[in-house]
């Protein structure tokens, strides 16, 4: 373009110059041979313009038949991929079958075996019923002749027996004498026992007034225990301690049992109960005093030992299932210590007491996976006898 216009500069002064001179002709000449340069220019240009244009649509072309044929090859691939998934699942149902067959012929060749079995076994039984049958008729026939033998014996024994026997009577009317008034000495010691051992009707009246206030004391008091239970529980889920969890679910849903047991102690027979009219036969001591107790409150003691210890061994095992650290203080089974205890017979914090310390063992046990202090019977954890009776340390007052 630059190039251009200098011409143009340079034809315009040429053209002045020839003005001067009077030449203007061939200036007009040479602007027209200029033009016509430009205009071939401007035509290659464009022509140029064109054929990239063509050429980019060829490209464009290529490209697309390209994409169109790797397009039909991967539908190609695709089809036989899944021709091929289709022969092997057909190959795979036909093994399949095949396999089926196979455990069915044997099957059906093992059911054969054991008819076959069970034929030999019905034989053998058979053989050997024929064979006891003739022993029992040998037996019994050998059993006839020892009875003959001995009835033959007897015959002649009895007219000896019956001298003896004769004798024997009269030797056995003195004894019999004899024993029935011992028996009847006897008797009347063990009433004389009896009315000597039986408390008064105060003392019983005593006994059964505790009784009533004690009972209606521990009605109260599980009410409030089933409360805690029910928060400790949230705790126990929180903490995520499923197998503590469930022992103290398993704990609970059995002291709910006994507070309904425990809401008849209203209606109870107290008169016909041995304990408030029998005299005390054991002693055992509690917070530095001794108290007065009879076999049934001896029992409910020994029973109490043995239920904290199995509750125990059982909380001990849950906390060792769920891996948390030991202390037997920190379950709510030892802080609550009622389960077995009925309000019968002693005071709610002596059977505490004495639960917990069964408990404190059987939770050692337990989650240490021993037996050091107690044992396994039939599906339940007992402390060893020996170490209930130094627990206890009952004295016998008789």
């Amino acid at each position: 373009m630059r190039l251009g216009i200098f011409h143009r500069l340079v034809m315009a002064a040429s053209i002045c110059g020839l003005a001067l001179t009077g030449a203007s002709g061939p200036v007009v000449a040479q602007d027209k041979q200029n033009d016509q340069n430009q205009d071939q220019k401007k035509k290659a240009r464009q022509e140029q313009q064109q054929q990239r244009q063509d050429q980019q649509q060829q490209r464009e072309q290529r490209q697309q038949q390209q994409q169109q044929e790797r397009q039909q090859q991967r539908a190609q691939q695709e089809q036989q991929r899944q021709q091929r998934m289709q022969a092997d699942q057909q190959q795979r149902q036909q093994d399949r079958q095949q396999r089926e067959q196979a455990q069915a012929a044997r099957q059906q060749q093992l059911q054969q075996e054991r008819q076959q079995q069970r034929a030999r076994q019905q034989a053998q039984q058979a053989q050997r019923a024929q064979e006891q049958q003739r022993a029992q008729q040998e037996m019994r026939a050998q059993r006839q002749q020892q009875i003959q033998q001995q009835q033959a014996q007897q015959q002649a024994q009895q007219a000896q027996a019956q001298r003896a026997q004769r004798q024997a009577e009269r030797a056995q009317a003195q004894q019999q004498a004899q024993q029935a008034a011992a028996q009847q000495a006897q008797r009347d010691q063990a009433i004389q026992r009896q009315s000597a051992q039986r408390l008064s009707e105060v003392r019983q009246q005593q006994l059964i007034d505790q009784q009533r206030l004690r009972s209606q004391r521990y009605s109260e008091r599980l009410a409030q225990e089933e409360r805690l239970a029910e928060q400790q529980a949230r705790l126990y889920q929180q903490q995520r301690r499923n197998a503590q969890y469930r022992f103290q679910q398993r704990y609970y849903e059995r002291l709910r049992q006994q507070r309904l047991n425990a809401l008849n102690w209203q209606a109870y027979d107290y008169d016909n109960d041995p304990y408030f009219y029998t005299a005390p036969s054991y002693q055992y001591s509690y917070g530095g005093r001794y108290y007065d107790t009879s076999q049934y409150g001896a029992d409910l003691l020994r029973q109490g030992v043995n239920s904290g210890y199995e509750e125990g061994y059982l909380a001990g095992q849950a906390d060792r299932q769920d891996g948390w650290r030991y202390g037997y203080r920190d379950s709510w089974a030892y802080q609550d210590a009622n389960y077995g205890y009925t309000g019968m017979y002693i005071d709610q914090p002596q059977y505490n007491y004495y639960f917990r310390q069964g408990f404190q063992r059987g939770y050692d046990d337990g989650y240490y996976g021993r037996y050091r202090y107690g044992q396994s019977y039939n599906g339940t954890y007992q402390i060893l006898a020996n170490l209930l009776a130094q627990i206890l340390n009952l004295r016998s007052l008789r």
